[in-house]
């Protein structure tokens, strides 16, 4: 297992101008490594939503990347969404999900299936293109960069370590950050 934030660090170079959408607990981490909160669509407050918000803006930005960084309890709120998104095909969407076990966000409780859900493996059946799992850092930092350019959808599945503690750090609120997130669309 790694390091989450050691995991989201590997994004940092590779993202160029792709829209982040970062939800729950990996918000929080993704605001302590991101070099670009001007691209950042945090949804803190949206458990389960993360992945239909980034299918949005993935179909109405089809020349941008655009990346969800889910957690798996976030995902399991929404697994239809797997199916949405296979249906519509975005080629520029990469839907990655931390898997820890756990609803960190609300107190560490056990997921449902935790151990047991394969969530490439269900990316794959519902269609997406290509459906990846890690848990050695060095590997996923090897592909990294090749898989964020695949055609999607993509999803990664990133299997992490909780951390012990959570980065200090406040997140912009959704409506807060739409405005910079526009007009980095708008401009780039």
């Amino acid at each position: 297992m790694m390091d989450p934030l050691a995991a989201l660090r590997v994004l940092v170079p590779c993202r160029g101008t792709a829209v982040v959408i970062p939800t729950m607990t990996a918000a929080r981490m993704w605001a302590a490594v991101s070099q670009r909160p001007e691209l950042d669509l945090p949804l803190s407050g949206a458990m389960g939503k993360a992945s239909s918000v980034g299918l949005g803006i993935a179909l109405a930005q089809p020349q941008r990347r655009v990346i969800v960084l889910d957690g798996d309890g976030s995902l399991l709120m929404n697994l239809g969404s797997l199916v949405t998104i296979a249906h519509m095909r975005p080629p520029n969407l990469l839907h990655i999900v931390l898997e820890n076990g756990v609803y960190l966000t609300s107190g560490g409780q056990p997921i449902p299936g935790r151990n047991l859900v394969d969530f490439a493996g269900l990316a794959s059946a519902a269609g997406y293109a290509a459906a990846y799992t890690f848990d050695e850092l060095a590997i996923w930092e090897a592909e990294a960069r090749r898989i964020i350019t695949e055609p999607g959808p993509v999803l990664v599945c990133l299997r992490v370590r909780i951390p012990p503690h959570l980065p200090q750090v406040r997140t912009r609120r959704t409506l807060e950050a739409l405005p910079e997130v526009r007009a980095a669309l708008a401009g780039a």
